[in-house]
């Protein structure tokens, strides 16, 4: 298997910066790999293993840890025709919501973004957010049994007048078509691809210790060009 390279991708860590800045690290994946290894590790196999302990640094608008993986820049939709994310993944651990984010489409400048999608209990879920003018969220049910230990690929794509595709292949079976289309509000807005493990629970004093997520990433990349 080739290894998978997150040498030039950001990584954000459940790690502080500091003893005196408690705000998660964000890091380039290959000092990642060398200063903390018990959150991002090469397999023996190339893959990328992400773990996101619940109770963690988090970024200054939430309560929630992540391991994750982020583009070094962002996008605009008219900047390609088209715009891919792939990842062939595995979810070996979640935590005890059992929901973590494996991927996303993120805004700059803004906490809600236009795509999520959630390991969500075993399905494969994602809410989209068709303007960035409005807060309203519609979830959809994209494939229904992924367990955990079981790798599944995910690819998004998203063409420069906004249309959206998310697939989802596990065990043969692919996703439910789920039409999706960005509006005009998003034109002026830059965009950014990340995945990884982003627990969707609030971390505190009561938090078991050992909870959270884990993935491993056998597969990644990211392009920008023709459709």
């Amino acid at each position: 298997m080739t290894p998978v390279d997150i040498s030039n991708y950001i990584i954000a860590t459940p790690l502080p910066v500091s003893e005196t800045n408690p705000v998660a690290l964000e890091l380039m994946g290959s000092e990642a790999l060398v200063l903390c290894p018990w959150v991002v590790s090469q397999l023996p196999d190339g893959s990328v293993q992400f773990t996101a302990p619940t109770v963690g640094a988090s970024s200054k608008s939430t309560h929630r840890t992540r391991t994750e993986w982020k583009e070094p820049e962002y996008w605009a939709l008219d900047s390609a025709a088209k715009h891919w994310s792939r990842q062939t993944m595995t979810v070996t651990k979640v935590n005890s919501a059992k929901k973590v984010v494996i991927a996303q489409i993120h805004v700059k400048g803004a906490t809600t973004p236009p795509l999520k999608v959630f390991w969500n209990k075993g399905k494969i879920t994602m809410g989209f957010r068709e303007s960035f003018d409005t807060p309203d969220i519609l979830t959809s049910l994209l494939h229904e049994n992924v367990p955990l230990g079981v790798p599944f690929k995910i690819s998004i794509g998203v063409t420069a007048s906004g249309s959206v595709s998310v697939n989802v292949l596990c065990q043969g079976i692919p996703s439910l078509k789920v039409p999706a289309k960005l509006d005009d509000s998003w034109n002026d807005q830059v965009l950014q691809f990340h995945g990884g493990v982003y627990n969707q629970i609030d971390y505190s004093p009561t938090t078991p210790e050992g909870d959270g997520s884990i993935c491993i990433i056998s597969e990644l990349s990211t392009t920008h060009g023709e459709a």
